[in-house]
């Protein structure tokens, strides 16, 4: 159109070359192909319309949308092979996820569980939060944690505590025998060369247990943020009684550790989260507080809560993304439920 309403001096060119080169990212190679082709023929029916005298500058510029449509069936084949290359690693990060973060039970006796987990880089599956749910002869046992650090490093941490929490929650009688498993388990990776908590590494962490009907939760909280307990009159953070050290420097502590117990009635939802929640801002800077947010006994479903949640804190993020956050719901139903 800008051919046939401007003089025959004035060329369109650079749009036809335009056309081409935004077919390559968004087209299949066939519609890049037919593109360039279909530019060159406009292109040619327009100098036949002005007079066509096959001069230099028209051989010329036929010439360079033919170069352009190369080029751009080039870069349409090189960004096909990298999609499929993301593709793969997208793949290969699920698998992985799901063989490190698998999604918890979905019941147990009268517990119902749900967990979500959101990287801050939105292309992984996977950083350094950690959550886990173990039905053991001392009642469920979950445990939340954050690996300082980021990478594969915290990767191979968030692994090992894992692994030995699923280990050790199934041996040790004691919740506090437990913990101290997890602590020798953190120190000894710090201590692994090349590890990303090698220096300064530690790993903050809730562990709980709900003993087999008895209404209760106990938590151990090693300097992580307080537990969210929603109520069917109140929700409130769970502090800790005593504040301990993170998971990992336990040689700079003294004293027993301190083991909280709490009523966990029927109705009631525990919200273990890392710090990705609390620390996501809004354009303002202001920090998200789920306590502020919610009010008391609108979720009676774990998934629900914390579908809610997760869009509740995109909406007062605008989307962004600073940190990981990992986030593990317990809800305790009627037997009969």
């Amino acid at each position: 159109m800008i051919d046939l309403v401007t003089p025959a001096d004035v060329s369109a060119a650079a749009l036809y070359a335009a056309a081409i080169l935004m077919a390559a990212p968004l087209l299949s190679l066939r519609g890049t192909i037919i593109t360039g082709v279909c530019a060159l023929l406009i292109d040619l029916v327009m100098f036949v319309h002005f007079g066509y005298h096959r001069s230099p500058p028209e051989g010329s510029e036929l010439a360079m949308v033919v170069t352009v449509s190369v080029i751009a069936i080039f870069l349409n084949r090189l960004l096909y092979h990298l999609q499929v290359q993301l593709s793969s690693a997208r793949d290969i990060a699920v698998a992985v996820q799901s063989a490190v973060l698998p999604d918890p039970p979905k019941a147990s006796g009268s517990l119902r569980f749900a967990a979500r987990y959101e990287a801050a880089q939105r292309d992984a599956q996977i950083g350094g939060d950690l959550y886990a749910v173990v039905d053991t002869p001392f009642g469920v046992r979950c445990m939340i944690g954050d690996v300082r650090g980021k990478g594969l490093g915290a990767v191979r941490a968030v692994a090992a505590g894992l692994g030995t929490f699923r280990e050790a929650a199934l041996q040790e009688p004691s919740l506090t025998d437990l913990v101290k498993r997890l602590e020798r388990s953190a120190a000894l990776e710090t201590q692994q060369p090349g590890s990303e908590t090698e220096l300064e590494g530690f790993i903050t962490g809730v562990v709980a247990e709900f003993p087999r009907n008895e209404g209760q939760v106990r938590l151990i909280n090693r300097g992580h943020p307080a537990p969210v307990l929603f109520l069917p009159d109140a929700v409130r953070y769970l502090e800790p009684s005593q504040p301990a050290l993170a998971l990992g420097m336990g040689a700079l502590a003294s004293g027993p550790l301190s083991v909280d117990t709490l009523a966990f009635p029927e109705g009631a939802t525990l919200l273990l989260y890392t710090d990705g929640l609390t620390e996501a801002r809004d354009e303002k800077g202001v920090f998200y507080d789920p306590v502020d947010r919610f009010a008391p006994s609108r979720y009676t479903c774990p998934d629900t809560l914390l579908d809610a949640l997760v869009a509740d804190v995109h909406r007062h993020t605008g989307g962004r993304r600073t940190d990981d956050m990992a986030l593990l719901a317990i809800t305790r139903t009627p037997d009969n439920t």
